[in-house]
């Protein structure tokens, strides 16, 4: 009987070491690549943030800051689109294919999301898009009407353009650049457009909880994410949430001019600038706060763009908790950053993009007194956006610093524990995104993609720069937007406003550009106009297809 168990335990063990074997087999790597949250914010300036300087209660945004780095020196293209191109593609926009507003990102660069997607991760993408060809209908009054849901005229733009066909799995989002918070215009998932909206619709709150459920799903597999946020607050119009505009009703009643005088004294303290290299320049509207008869109606629009952006705040809040609950926090990369300066913009009358009633047909009132709600439609105005701005020059749209200088923070839990609150003052811009993720996923950049050659990104991977192994990825940036216009070559910087002429800073003593030195060194502006008009003809501009 003796052989007999004998047998039956070895055919024991063989079965157990098949089994096992099956599951070994079966059993996948566990894939150790970091999440990559992107967090965009639109019309956001320099120094609203708390950890920035600001007065808005930030207090989410704010630890992702002191357990991370900011970023003194990061750049964007000055204007929601060009940027949000740049920042996809790892190209200067001109190169995207977006040469002017309202035009269709180019089929011959790669999105971050169609890259990563190639490369095992999971891509999502909520909020505002804004790199597809954007067309009135022929009728004004049809125009305002398919605004405001009262009429269809199909798509919002070529559907193969789409974020879901650039890349992005899911899309919850506006495919247009301005919207209607409470009731928006473009607004879809993936490619159907979303009809209807319940009563308490408020746009930021929704981006806040499709990136949670995005988020929730991730969790639930074993693939790495990238999940790009592009939220449309605080861009015009004006549009908050009653409780939150209550918080600010008295922050901005003693003006613009006390306001950026506090901002900039509170940065030298944060060690974000210094007196000397950053004096702080007159408001760049040439208004002064005791002149303005209208001083209410001012606060109030102020209150609320700060409402706009803590309202972000509070979402950006709930995303961390959900990454936690879901036990991927530790070792996803955060970035969060804005588009351009705060916005200037005011007074623009309904059309194109801005409608002239709601869905039941009440007229909204433009520039109202009492800014806010869904039937005004206002806009923050150059005064509180050289404020918004501060310690800089100007705003969106132009390529001074007070257009083209962002806040940059980067949390990441699982690899930056020597960098936590720390303050990095190298050159970067967001043309460097893409080429930042391709390192930190292990993506090679393709040589032909959607059936093209493929440009070589003129971005650096900013991680060196992160772990402070060099001071700087760039010794040479370039912009120009509608005639507007700036190079800069380490630490000399010139830069125009459209048909003006060029001015010349030299950043190292003269970081907010207060002092003009272009007739001083009339070679110094020839050499660098010389290399900027090289730019533009190596970028191949050529007139968007209306």
């Amino acid at each position: 009987m003796k052989p007999l168990v004998d047998i039956k335990f070895i055919l024991i063990l063989s079965a157990l070491a098949i089994l096992l074997s099956a599951c070994i087999i079966k059993q996948k790597p566990v894939d150790e690549r970091p999440n990559i949250l992107l967090i965009m914010v639109d019309d956001m300036g320099y120094s609203d943030l708390g950890c920035y300087g600001g007065e808005i209660q930030t207090p989410n945004i704010d630890k992702l800051a002191a357990k991370g780095i900011r970023f003194t020196q990061m750049h964007n293209e000055a204007r929601c689109c060009p940027t949000r191109a740049a920042l996809l593609t790892g190209h200067y926009s001109r190169q995207a294919g977006i040469n002017g507003m309202g035009v269709n990102l180019s089929r011959n660069t790669a999105t971050i999301a169609e890259i990563l997607k190639e490369n095992g991760y999971a891509t999502g993408m909520t909020g505002k898009w804004h790199l597809s060809q954007t067309k009135p209908v022929k009728n004004p009054v049809e125009q305002l009407r398919w605004m405001a849901h009262r009429a269809d005229y199909g798509p919002f733009s070529p559907l193969e353009n789409y974020p879901c066909n650039r890349g992005f799995e899911e899309h919850w989002g506006v495919i247009w650049g301005v919207v209607n918070y409470f009731d928006p215009f473009s607004l879809v998932h993936n490619e159907e457009p979303i009809k209807e909206v319940p009563d308490d619709f408020y746009m930021t709150d929704f981006i806040t909880q499709k990136s949670i459920d995005l988020i929730e799903s991730y969790g639930k597999d074993d693939k790495p994410f990238f999940l790009y946020i592009a939220h449309t607050a605080p861009h015009w119009p004006l549009h908050a949430l009653p409780e939150d505009i209550e918080k600010y009703k008295n922050t901005y009643t003693e003006g613009w001019d006390v306001i950026r005088k506090n901002r900039y004294y509170r940065m030298i303290e944060m060690g974000l600038i210094d007196a000397e290299t950053f004096p702080l320049p007159e408001n760049s509207s040439g208004k002064k706060w005791n002149d303005c008869t209208e001083k209410a109606y001012e606060a109030a629009c102020m209150a609320v763009h700060a409402a706009m952006i803590d309202r972000v705040d509070q979402g950006i809040g709930k995303i961390i908790d959900k990454l936690k609950e879901t036990g991927q926090f530790e070792n996803t990369v955060i970035f969060v950053l804005s588009d351009n300066g705060a916005s200037y913009e005011r007074g623009y009358p309904p059309g194109f993009d801005r409608p002239g009633f709601t869905r039941d047909s009440t007229i909204i009132e433009y520039n109202a007194p009492n800014p806010g709600a869904e039937t005004t439609w206002n806009y923050l105005g150059n005064a509180w956006a050289s404020a918004a701005n501060t310690p800089f020059r100007f705003w969106k749209k132009e390529s001074y610093e007070g257009g083209s200088a962002t806040p940059l923070i980067v949390h990441w839990p699982a690899k930056l524990s020597k960098q936590q609150n720390t303050i990095n003052h190298g050159v970067a811009h967001v043309i460097d995104v893409l080429p930042t993720c391709l390192a930190l996923s292990g993506a090679k950049y393709p040589e032909n993609f959607n059936g093209q050659i493929t440009l070589k990104p003129s971005g650096k991977n900013l991680l060196p720069l992160i772990f402070g192994e060099t001071e700087s990825v760039h010794d040479t940036l370039y912009w120009e937007h509608e005639g507007g216009r700036a190079i800069r070559i380490d630490n000399w910087k010139m830069v125009s406003l459209p048909k003006q002429a060029w001015e010349l800073f030299d950043l190292s003593t003269d970081h907010t550009e207060s002092v003009n030195l272009a007739t001083k060194y009339p070679e110094k502006v020839s050499e660098m106009n010389a290399a900027w008009e090289k730019w533009m003809v190596q970028t191949e501009v050529k007139e968007p297809k209306k």
